[in-house]
């Protein structure tokens, strides 16, 4: 088994770091582009794996940069399985819209409902089996039942307080996200609780209107300070110093940039928007690297989850 060297690193801050210039992320891209057009977007998948690729070997942490394993051809064969998914969900509903009225056409809301959990499920374990630093890979070792019942659970729950649930919803999802996340054998933690973020929720709720739903920006920042330093990696704490006016300074840049050159800016928003994650993120503690080793497991997981994620335009797990 493969094993990692010790890091002297006791009540040392580590940091993620991100090298990459936005110029080279946008040839990259343009590239894609062009390949993606000329074969009528098939290139899509492969394009998309050599941005990943790219950003992992330009993201470091002490000292050594992340591995991206993925491929064009398994987020394409997960495409195809995804797109036959939804075609025969279609053609269902269709039938059933035929033989017992339009009515059959209320099934797509218990479907998606359904769809959404195992998509982000899918999506979070090929993405992890696909991720390595210092030749040691990630994983993601939940059950499907799990993260179906946290999830439909906590969005009916929502729905019915009318959105005051949904701090605990918040927790309870990204307890389960973390505490089943390896890095080879060794697991991640987080121990939030929804109440802890409940009377920041509502205040949240109240100052919308008054702040021109600025005060959401503290409140995100709130959240990822809260949620960062109730995660912990073997003997190591994270922290997030992330303020509300910070991010808030982040996002309009962003949209100014977007704005004013149309678009083509959007390789440089990737890059700075992971800069600032990495600035305001630090771990600390010893970490016991020694104590890691690999763990093969997941190693043939398919994209199918992650593809059917972008059909139903639901992003990553954790956002």
């Amino acid at each position: 088994m493969a094993m990692i060297s010790t890091l002297s690193a006791k009540s040392a801050a580590l940091r993620l770091s991100f090298y990459g210039p936005g110029g080279t992320l946008f040839g990259i891209q343009i590239v894609n582009l062009l390949l993606t057009i000329m074969t009528l977007g098939i290139y899509s998948f492969w394009g998309k794996v050599r941005v990943r690729k790219y950003l992992y070997s330009q993201t470091e942490f002490s000292g050594d940069r992340f591995t991206y394993h993925g491929t064009g051809k398994e987020l394409f064969i997960g495409a195809l399985k995804a797109f036959a998914i939804v075609i025969v969900f279609w053609v269902t509903v269709v039938v059933l819209a035929k033989l017992v009225g339009p009515m059959a056409v209320l099934l797509v809301y218990p479907v998606i409902l359904v769809a959404i959990p195992y998509a982000l499920y899918g999506t979070m374990r090929y993405i992890m089996s696909r991720s390595s630093w210092r030749g040691i890979r990630f994983s993601f070792r939940g059950d499907l039942k799990e993260c179906m019942k946290t999830y439909i659970g906590g969005v009916l729950l929502t729905l019915l307080t009318l959105g005051l649930y949904y701090p605990y919803f918040h927790t309870k999802m990204r307890r389960y996200w973390i505490n089943n996340t390896y890095f080879g054998n060794i697991p991640f933690h987080y121990d939030g609780e929804g109440k802890d973020l409940f009377g920041s929720f509502v205040l949240a709720v109240l100052l919308t209107i008054p702040t021109l739903y600025l005060y959401w920006f503290w409140y995100a920042a709130k959240v990822g300070r809260y949620d960062w330093s109730r995660t912990k990696f073997s003997g190591g704490q994270f922290e997030s110093t992330v303020t509300g006016g910070a991010l808030l300074g982040l996002s309009l840049t962003n949209l100014l940039l977007l704005i004013l050159t149309l678009g083509l800016a959007f390789p440089w928003v990737i890059v700075r928007s992971l800069k600032f994650q990495f600035h305001y993120l630090t771990l600390h503690g010893e970490l016991g690297l020694s104590k890691i080793q690999q763990d093969a497991r997941g190693l043939r997981i398919g994209a199918t989850g992650e593809e059917l994620a972008g059909a139903l335009d639901v992003g990553s797990a954790l956002g």
